[in-house]
């Protein structure tokens, strides 16, 4: 197993109050904090997103760990959604008219993450399927586990947000989301805290490897 260089030697920076590690070809931004951990819900993705455009990123690549609304993909699925439900996400850059958008993965830079990922990373990835968000921090009941697979392919708490401000600033936005678990309800076992722990840290050993290849391409010109 090789070790990831994500993110070594990083220099850590501020920017309008945002920690990011700048890596030189590209910054990363801890969603969920770096020395303290930050809970869904109380994330600030509108200083996040801004922090990046001020940082003088003009594409953003999101990663998130999600559950599978889906028995056919199963953990360990790599997926780049085309798509999102999120109603009651109404995250905007603007305080006017300008917040009257219409919101929605870039697809240009989700085709270029598409075949760089296609052609250099290890891992599969597939090619399309709806993100659906919830509020958080807890994990969805059965039942809404039942409602949200009839509109949607993967859950979590963070990409619609993030997807609905990058548009806004002009930042070009795609994601890669790993399934970390089955949604409560789909698995004839339960799901516990302590399967999905264990399963983000196996995912991340194949995520990390790939993003080793991918994103030097990615962090360059067009």
């Amino acid at each position: 197993m090789r070790e990831s260089t994500f993110g070594v030697g990083a220099e850590t920076i501020t920017v309008d109050g945002v920690t990011l590690l700048d890596a030189g070809e590209f910054v990363l931004l801890q969603r969920h904090g770096f020395d303290q951990y930050v809970r869904a819900h109380e994330i600030d993705h509108r200083a996040n997103v801004l922090a990046l455009r001020a940082a003088g990123c003009d594409r953003i690549l999101g990663l998130a760990s999600t559950g599978s609304l889906r028995v056919d993909w199963p953990v360990g699925t790599f997926v780049c959604p085309d798509d999102f439900y999120a109603p009651h996400v109404n995250d905007t850059v603007h305080q006017d008219a300008r917040s009257h958008t219409i919101p929605g993965f870039d697809a240009e830079w989700r085709a270029r993450l598409l075949e760089t990922w296609m052609t250099r990373a290890t891992t599969p990835i597939i090619d399309g399927g709806t993100y659906a968000q919830t509020r958080g921090p807890r994990f969805e009941t059965a039942a809404e586990v039942r409602a949200l697979a009839m509109v949607g392919d993967v859950v979590g708490m963070t990409i619609a947000a993030e997807c609905i401000l990058s548009k806004e600033a002009d930042v070009a936005y795609a994601a890669v989301c790993v399934v970390d678990n089955l949604a409560n309800g789909l698995d004839a076992d339960p799901l516990t805290i302590e399967q999905f722990h264990a399963a983000v840290t196996a995912n991340r050993t194949a995520l990390l490897a790939d993003l080793d290849t991918v994103l030097p391409v990615l962090a360059g010109p067009a």
